[in-house]
C-alpha cells in the first residue's frame, strides 16, 4: 500500500511594495513626453524636462492620495484618538510627516534636476541627468515604504470603523463582555450586530441610528471592557475611547444574572471608575435579561428579548440627549429704503402722537410717454 504525499500548501505570493508601482507609473507616464520644437537640440531638452516634470509631479500626486485619509478635516478628532490608542500613539503623525518631507525633498529634486538640464550641453548629458534624477527619486521613494505601508494600514482601519457625524447625539453602549449590548443596542437603533453567547463577540465598535423627533442620533456598540488598564486589548481600547471621545451619554449594561461570567462587583467597580473620569458624561445603568433575572436592585431594567423596558429607557435618555442650554433669540434686522420715508420724515407704518396709524402714502402718478 502506497504512502500518500501531502502537499505543501502554496505560499500567496508576497504584494510588491507600495513605492514600486508608484515609481513605475510615475517614468511610464514620463515616457510619453512628445514635445515639439524648431530643432532636435530643442526638443531633446525640451523632452528631458518634462521627463522630469512629470515623473515628480506623479509621485507627489501619489504620496498625496495615500495621506489624504488622514489629514484634517477628513480625519475628525475621534479618529486621531482611536488610531492613536489603537494602534500607537504618535504612529499616524509619524507617518504622515515623512511622507510630507518627501514629497518636499521630491521638488526640491525637481527645481535642481530643471536648472541641470537648462545648462547641458549635449544629449548624452541631458540622459545623464534625467538618469541621475531618476535614481536619486526612486531611492527617496524607497525609503518611505514602511511609511507607505502604515498609511494603508491605518486607512484600511478607519474604513471598516464607522464613520461619525461629528456634533450629532451619539449614545455609547458600553459594559463588560456578553452582557447584552448588541442585543439591546439592535432594539434602540438600526444597527443589525453580530449577536452570539459567548464573550468577545463584538470586535470592533459599529454604529446604529435612531430618531429622536428633534435630531439623528447615533448609536455605538462597543466591544467589551474588562476594567483592565495595562493589560487591555486592542478592542478594550477601542470601546475605552468611544466611552471618553465620542459619547454624548454612556449606556452602561449590567447582567445581573451572572451568566456572563462577570459578577455585578465587578461591572459597577467598571461603573464608578467612568464616573469618576467622566464627570461631565451622564452615565446611565441599566440592566439587561429582566426575563431572566429575579432580585430586584432598584435600577432600570430591559429585556432586549422581550421588549419589557425599552419604553421607560428611551423616557430616561431622552432628557439626557437634548441639547443644552436655550436658543439663542432671533433678530431681525430693520431696513427702512428711501421710499419708505414720506416727505415729513416719518417712515410708513411708525404710530402717531395719537396713537392712529399712519395713512399708507400715495404713489405720484406716471406720465405716459
Amino acid at each position: 500500500m502506497g504512502t500518500s504525499r501531502v502537499r505543501p500548501a502554496r505560499r500567496a505570493p508576497a504584494r510588491p511594495p507600495a513605492s514600486v508601482g508608484i515609481l513605475d507609473t510615475a517614468f511610464h507616464r514620463a515616457s510619453l513626453a512628445t514635445p515639439h520644437g524648431e530643432t532636435k537640440a530643442a526638443r531633446d531638452r525640451l523632452r528631458a524636462r518634462l521627463k522630469i516634470v512629470r515623473s515628480a509631479a506623479t509621485i507627489v500626486r501619489h504620496l498625496r492620495l495615500e495621506t489624504r485619509r488622514l489629514s484634517p478635516p477628513r480625519l475628525t478628532e475621534f479618529e486621531q484618538t482611536l488610531v492613536d490608542e489603537t494602534l500607537g500613539r504618535g504612529v499616524l503623525a509619524r507617518s504622515v510627516t515623512r511622507l510630507r518631507r518627501a514629497e518636499e525633498r521630491i521638488r526640491g529634486l525637481a527645481r535642481e534636476a530643471e536648472r541641470g538640464i537648462a545648462r547641458a550641453s549635449g544629449p548624452e548629458e541631458l540622459g545623464e541627468r534625467v538618469r541621475a534624477f531618476y535614481g536619486r527619486v526612486s531611492s527617496f521613494v524607497r525609503e518611505v515604504d514602511p511609511d507607505l505601508a502604515r498609511a494603508r494600514e491605518i486607512t484600511a482601519f478607519l474604513r471598516r470603523r464607522p464613520q461619525l457625524e461629528p456634533g450629532a447625539p451619539t449614545l455609547v453602549v458600553a459594559g463588560f463582555p456578553n452582557v447584552g449590548k448588541s442585543s439591546l443596542d439592535a432594539r434602540l437603533s438600526s444597527a443589525r450586530p453580530k449577536i452570539a453567547d459567548y464573550p468577545f463577540t463584538t470586535l470592533s465598535i459599529a454604529v446604529g441610528h435612531a430618531d429622536l423627533g428633534f435630531d439623528r442620533l447615533q448609536v455605538l456598540d462597543t466591544p467589551g471592557v474588562l476594567g483592565r488598564t495595562d493589560r487591555a486589548n486592542p478592542a478594550e481600547r477601542e470601546a475605552s475611547t468611544a466611552v471618553h471621545r465620542a459619547a454624548t451619554v454612556v449606556l452602561f449594561v449590567i447582567d445581573p444574572t451572572g451568566r456572563s461570567g462577570y459578577s455585578v462587583a465587578e461591572q459597577e467597580a467598571l461603573l464608578e471608575r467612568w464616573r469618576e473620569e467622566l464627570p461631565r458624561t451622564p452615565i446611565i445603568a441599566v440592566e439587561t435579561k429582566s426575563d431572566l433575572a429575579t432580585q430586584e436592585t432598584g435600577r432600570l431594567r430591559v429585556s432586549a428579548v422581550t421588549g419589557a423596558g425599552i419604553d421607560a429607557l428611551w423616557a430616561t435618555l431622552r432628557p439626557e440627549l437634548r441639547p443644552r442650554g436655550e436658543l439663542p433669540p432671533v433678530q431681525e434686522e430693520l431696513v427702512e429704503t428711501p421710499e419708505a420715508i414720506d416727505n415729513s420724515g416719518v417712515s410708513r407704518g411708525a404710530d402717531r402722537a395719537d396713537g392712529a396709524d399712519a395713512p399708507p402714502a400715495r404713489r405720484s402718478p406716471r406720465k405716459r410717454r
